[in-house]
């Protein structure tokens, strides 16, 4: 089994592959798309599940999903057809660094994927090139709430705290015009979701060949959770304007 498989399992009962709950998903949609008439790109857009979330509520909406996984974005051309959204929705399977597009767009996503990147700053530097004149860029990325341990910091990489991660965005010449902060309730639901989700499957395929292996996993990554970085890792969420357009 690969991380693909077990990224798709373990998100199978939460809303969002990110700590995120509805109500927070529709509100910095609201943020990100205030007209509702917008075009909306998804750098790394997985499963598809922000911009169908975007399109079942703005009928004038339309929107571009780009990511390398044809699994991913099978799933979401599926449920895109479930939802009778595809005639506004139009995905591509490349890398999302590498995706040009003669269009610019008023709202760029890229939510827990700015490792595809290498880091924030330059997924922001991203989205700039994507970006119309007033556009949005609606982002999602880690920060550490409290000092952490080294294990933390190998295992999840070397964020900074809150306050410098947005000192670090203004300066790079982004104005924040809304945001989240995942709260615990969101943090832990999303841990029990992933992990839980991914242990069902292994109880529920018994005789199949990578039930083990699911096993295992779950329970190796609910430990380094609780007894790694649960009290110290956080995640925020911003909607961003260009401070000089």
């Amino acid at each position: 089994m690969n991380s693909e498989q077990i990224s798709r399992i373990a998100h199978a009962d939460h809303p969002i592959k990110a700590p995120l709950d509805d109500a927070s998903v529709n509100r910095l949609l609201e943020r990100g798309a205030p007209r509702g008439d917008e075009r909306v790109l998804d750098l790394g857009c997985g499963g598809g599940e922000w911009l169908l979330r975007a399109l079942a509520t703005r009928p004038q909406l339309h929107a571009e999903g780009v990511d390398i996984s044809e699994e991913a974005l099978a799933q979401a051309r599926s449920a895109a057809d479930r939802l009778g959204l595809q005639e506004r929705l139009v995905l591509h399977r490349r890398a999302a660094e590498e995706f040009v597009s003669p269009q610019p767009f008023d709202l760029v996503l890229s939510v827990g994927a700015t490792h595809a990147f290498g880091g924030l700053l330059p997924t922001l530097a991203a989205a700039r090139g994507h970006l119309a004149p007033g556009g949005r860029v609606l982002i999602g990325d880690g920060f550490w709430d409290r000092t952490p341990s080294p294990e933390a910091i190998e295992m999840l990489g070397d964020f900074t705290d809150m306050a410098t991660t947005v000192d670090r965005v203004v300066a790079d010449g982004w104005t924040p015009v809304s945001g989240h902060v995942s709260t615990r309730r969101e943090l832990d639901d999303y841990e029990w979701a992933c992990w839980g989700s991914l242990a069902s499957w292994a109880l529920d395929h018994p005789d199949h060949p990578d039930s083990a292996q699911a096993l295992e996993t779950a329970s190796l990554r609910r430990s380094e959770w609780l007894r790694v970085y649960r009290d110290t890792w956080g995640f925020v969420s911003l909607v961003l304007r260009r401070t000089a357009d």
